[in-house]
């Protein structure tokens, strides 16, 4: 028996159908198969032994240099660009007595309500904090009121992604079945921001277990795209891209498995940091050791709110042992890389992989590039021929990783997983036995390459997408949807900074002429975070990254 799939997107009916048939075997084989055609992983069987190295025993990342000293110009910290508003501008606010904390977190609580009940959602929120909030706020505006605030995150509302725990919300990783039970401790990234004073205003939606890049949720009423609602809003940190971009809090937490940050920071217009991998511990995630792949993030309404999360967040913690790895820093340092402008950066631009991105996304891109040029920073042409396959190589890897994660939770659940969850985990297990060691080899040369390449320059430039956000409509949001173009669009570029564990961020540099955002992606050297956000400050400074207002934003200073 043979089975055809649909060309194309697949939704309604016709992928409820496809689930149906998950449990056959014959039918399963086929699935891989287009599967694997149709992203690239095929593709990867058939390299060279020049591409593979030993079995790995280590994910730790390489770095490149021993030291990443740079003199600084001593510039003046970039200017907020009046959208959305920092938390510098907040917490400014504060301190001149032009806003208090309570009145802006029940303003930033009311927005997210009013915009959950638009049609289509915008709402950012799928759990809301009031009374703990509001108790909050209070006590940080008699903080304010002392003059002796916590830090520069004060009072500032920001919101956290449900694969993490937060006390008060239960852990659901947008799932329909997974306990309601709230968390009783904060995982450390929340905890640390909370001892800075940030109040945690609700928690956002995310995809499914985070295994669809673009947006979509058929147990959840996922926000749609902060530029236009027919749009995606990219994944798997959906509604925390959506909230900063529509300037309901500053700041939002998230996790970052294959671009689950960056791709919903420039699908919507912002900026999103995915630091190197064990900077952040990932004590507390909602899936902890699923995936090898999975760091925490950060996304911002500016380069300033990046650089402070990043002081605040990073440091080991014993319950996260690839955190134990990462070097001291000195704390400020990150925002202090803010002032330190770019001349004599060295940036690498992989030409072949900037020839595979839309020609409006890669145009925006480039000119940004030509923007830092001008500042003195070099551009120095690259090839780095394993790059093309990492997409591919991502794909088997956080695949199989996380079948094997959910291979229990299925035993009860199946029947309860969305209907492009079954389809996707079906595929995966018409998978030939040996992809996953055979992509871990290849990973490990695709690590080497990255390290010998930073060894020549600074950072690396990239698309953050091939293309930016995809159309939705309401039927297929509530059904769900199988794309593997758009699917490879989204994650073509970033899996690189997941599978060597590197740091890497996205800025936002423009439109493209339907109006939607679009992202440059800057990827660093291990443990070098700075120079990422060296780069993304000195973009903002000189008006080649900003984030653009959309029509529908929450002003919590006006």
């Amino acid at each position: 028996m043979s089975f055809r799939l649909p060309v194309g997107r697949i939704s309604g009916r016709t992928l409820a159908s496809i689930a149906a048939l998950t449990r056959q075997g014959p039918f399963k084989k086929a699935l891989a198969a287009v599967v694997r055609a149709e992203l690239g992983i095929d593709a990867v069987r058939q390299l060279g032994r020049e591409a593979r190295g030993p079995v790995p025993f280590g994910i730790e990342p390489r770095r490149a240099r021993a030291s990443h000293a740079r003199a600084s110009e001593e510039l003046e910290l970039p200017r907020a660009n009046g959208w959305p508003r920092s938390a510098r501008e907040i917490t400014a606010a504060y301190r001149d007595g032009g806003a208090s904390p309570e009145t802006l977190v029940a303003r930033a609580i009311s927005g997210a309500r009013s915009l959950a009940e638009r049609k289509p959602s915008q709402g950012p929120l799928c759990g809301y904090a009031d009374e703990r909030a509001r108790h909050e706020a209070l006590a940080s505006a008699e903080r304010w009121a002392r003059g002796a605030p916590l830090g520069e995150l004060d009072g500032v509302p920001i919101a956290v992604k449900e694969e993490m725990d937060a006390r008060g919300f239960p852990t659901r990783l947008g799932t329909s079945f997974m306990d309601e039970q709230p968390a009783t401790r904060d995982a450390v990234f929340v905890e640390r921001l909370r001892a800075a004073g940030a109040i945690v205003i609700g928690q956002t939606p995310m995809t499914e277990y985070g295994l669809s890049p673009l947006g979509v949720n058929s147990h959840r009423t996922m926000p749609r795209n902060a530029h236009d609602t027919s749009r995606l809003a990219g994944g798997s940190s959906t509604g925390a891209a959506v909230g900063v971009a529509l300037g309901v809090f500053p700041l939002a937490l998230g996790t970052d498995g294959g671009g689950s940050v960056r791709t919903p920071a420039s699908f919507n217009g912002i900026f999103g940091l995915k630091p190197t991998y064990g900077r952040i511990p990932v004590t507390g995630h909602g899936m902890y050791g699923g995936t090898s792949v999975v760091h925490f993030g950060q996304l911002g309404a500016t380069s300033h709110d990046l650089a402070i999360a990043s002081d605040l967040a990073f440091g080991p913690d014993d319950g996260d042992p690839p955190s134990l790895v990462a070097p001291p820093f000195e704390p400020g340092s990150f925002v202090r890389a803010l002032r330190r402008g770019v001349k004599g950066l060295s940036i690498g631009v992989p030409e072949a992989e900037w020839k595979r991105a839309d020609a409006e996304v890669a145009n925006l891109g480039r000119a940004a590039l030509d923007a830092l040029a001008r500042e003195g920073a070099k551009l120095v042409p690259l090839e780095l021929p394993l790059t093309a396959h990492a997409a591919a190589i991502g794909y088997i890897t956080i695949a199989v990783e996380a079948r094997a994660a959910l291979r229990a939770v299925e035993v009860d659940h199946w029947d309860d997983f969305g209907a492009d969850l079954k389809v996707f985990l079906s595929g995966v297990d018409g998978f030939v036995a040996d992809d996953y060691v055979d992509a871990q080899r290849i990973r490990d040369q695709l690590r080497s390459e990255m390290q010998a390449a930073l060894r020549d320059v600074d950072v690396l430039a990239l698309p953050t997408n091939a293309a930016t956000a995809p159309t939705i409509t309401d039927s297929e949001a509530r059904s769900g949807i199988i794309d593997t173009a758009a699917l490879d669009a989204a994650c073509r570029f970033v899996f690189l900074g997941n599978l060597t564990g590197l740091p890497a961020a996205s800025a936002p540099v423009g439109k493209d002429g339907a109006g939607l955002p679009v992202g440059l992606q800057i990827v660093g050297d291990a443990w070098d975070e700075a120079c990422i956000l060296q780069v993304l400050g000195h973009l903002e400074r000189i008006g080649a990254a900003s984030s653009p207002k959309p029509r529908d934003a929450l002003d919590l200073l006006g």
